[in-house]
């Protein structure tokens, strides 16, 4: 399984320059909010998938008064060796290279790291419209699947070609017919990626959330797409008229949604804030074990503030089932370096502390 020995980091948000080893087990960044825990743990990302884990554009991402930022880091692949990935981010451009090797297209490195980041942006899971939710499955399953990843960026292509059509005040109906026929292969691609994914994901989801709560509530996760009642052309022929009015298209994957509820109800509303947390954190891991059954091998597993608003009996339940499977490397952040301290020592001599300060990092 790929293990991130070293990373370097320039210019990124609060980071300045900072070069750090790491353990191939686990790793621990404690220190107080707002010092860079989570920008350590997001570089981290960027090299895996080539962007930010948090929804906004790179440019964001630029350390103050700069106009880039670069990342790189050495890992040990699956087969011994090692390798160097570095990402160079300027306004309007975006380098990766493979021991110094430049690769032609992004998409070529998806997989290539497998990372899995739990955070306390994942709430929008819950309480955000579909979009936050197709963008988790188009993540995970980009990383797993080629074809999925070739079909998802044709169909977005495409989909941008009939938006503009549609904007016109007589829109071609044969161009129409046209984009919706090259079309409908790649939604087929993604509805059936996605309708196995959400039927892998279920019965995962359901036992790491009995873990983590003691059992007292059952969660479930059920995919919807209109794909589910007819070809994207009858769709898209039955919205036709609808779709000229709009100026846009109103059907297809771009429109599915995934439903979580727990007990039968939509978690946004019927749970607590450490049920839906532990609901999130159980959707997570249990990306995380599909990931691992799919590749032969653990991902990087990313825990930011991942014991927030969790209770104390929650916490010992999530320790114990990290402790009792096989994982793969871990990096958690927390702000109570003591509480961190007594969950890790406790599972590991393999581990190394890390005190983050005004985007400085110092190795304990």
């Amino acid at each position: 399984m790929p293990s991130l020995r070293k990373i370097v980091v320039r210019d990124f948000r609060n980071i300045a320059f900072q070069e750090l080893s790491f353990s191939p087990n686990v790793n621990c960044i404690s220190g107080n909010n707002g010092e860079g825990k989570t920008n350590l743990l997001d570089a981290i990302h960027y090299l895996s998938m080539t962007k930010s884990a948090f929804p906004a554009p790179d440019r964001s991402n630029f350390r103050y008064g700069t106009a880039g930022f670069a990342i790189g880091g050495t890992y040990l692949m699956e087969n011994g060796l090692e390798s160097r990935f570095s990402i160079k981010v300027a306004e309007g451009e975006k380098k990766l290279s493979r021991d110094d090797k430049p690769y032609t297209r992004l998409s070529d490195h998806m997989g290539v790291l497998p990372v899995v980041m739990v955070s306390p942006g994942d709430g929008a899971l819950v309480s955000e419209a579909g979009e936050e939710r197709r963008r988790l499955a188009n993540v995970v399953l980009a990383q797993m699947d080629r074809e999925y990843l070739s079909a998802l960026q044709a169909y977005n292509r495409l989909l941008v070609q009939r938006n503009k059509v549609l904007k016109e005040l007589w829109p071609d109906a044969s161009l129409l017919e046209a984009l919706d026929s090259r079309m409908e292969a790649y939604a087929a691609t993604l509805f059936e990626g996605r309708r196995k994914w959400a039927a892998d994901l279920q019965p995962v989801v359901a036992d790491y959330y009995r873990l983590i709560s003691g059992g007292r509530e059952e969660v479930a996760i059920a995919y919807k797409s209109e794909l589910a009642d007819a070809p994207l052309t009858q769709l898209f022929a039955a919205h036709r008229e609808r779709d000229c009015v709009l100026h846009y298209t109103s059907s297809g994957p771009q429109r599915d949604d995934f439903l979580f509820t727990m007990d039968g109800h939509p978690i946004r509303r019927a749970g607590s804030q450490g049920q839906q947390k532990s609901f999130l954190v159980a959707l997570k891991f249990a990306q995380y074990e599909i990931m691992k059954r799919s590749y032969g091998f653990a991902p990087i597993l990313l825990l930011d503030d991942v014991f927030d608003k969790l209770d104390l009996g929650r916490i010992s339940n999530l320790i114990g089932m990290v402790s009792g499977a096989d994982f793969g490397q871990i990096f958690i952040t927390d702000t109570d370096r003591k509480r961190l301290s007594a969950i890790v020592d406790s599972l590991t001599e393999d581990r190394a502390y890390f005190n983050a300060e005004g985007g400085a990092f110092t190795k304990l």
